[in-house]
């Protein structure tokens, strides 16, 4: 699993380097409102998957549990 958010982590930044030289904020109307929410969504995107990556369980080496026999005195 983390080979997949890794691998979205790294295309979402791609796609940010080609982007924002691209977006301009300072444009009024519809264009500066289509770059403010590219970037807001572009923003998720990389929080939703450093959140993946930080947060996941980690896996623990297999520990071999010796069994204890329970000794009953009647």
């Amino acid at each position: 699993m983390k080979q997949r958010l890794l691998l979205c982590l790294l295309l979402c930044g791609v796609m940010l380097y080609y982007a924002v030289p691209r977006l301009s904020l300072e444009s009024g109307g519809l264009r500066g409102l289509f770059a403010g929410c590219w970037l807001l969504f572009a923003m998720l995107a990389v929080a939703g998957n450093l959140t993946g990556i930080l947060y996941s369980p980690k896996k623990h080496k297999l520990k071999r549990q010796v069994e204890h026999k329970r000794l009953r005195q009647y």
